[in-house]
């Protein structure tokens, strides 16, 4: 192993930790929920700081996905190809 392939290895897992992390602080598109459950209701403000919140989480998640996703192409291509 060269040292392309560990730090490329080392971003895949790092890339690859925070995409999971990522997804389970994105709520739900289903309606209900835990909130339902506990009888909550969403204020006007905490919809619209809810939205801004969502939305950055999932920009970010879609980056990181490309991310992952290029890396994932590279490691390969390094892999077969850089001896």
């Amino acid at each position: 192993m060269n040292a392309l392939e560990i730090v490329g290895g080392i971003l895949l897992a790092l890339s690859s930790i925070l995409m999971v992390v990522l997804f389970m602080l994105q709520e739900s598109k289903q309606p209900g929920g835990m909130s339902a459950l506990t009888g909550q209701t969403d204020s006007y403000l905490s919809k619209n700081q809810g939205k801004t919140l969502e939305a950055k989480l999932s920009n970010t998640t879609r980056v990181l996905v490309v991310v992952f996703f290029v890396l994932s192409i590279a490691m390969n291509l390094v892999i077969r190809y850089v001896k």
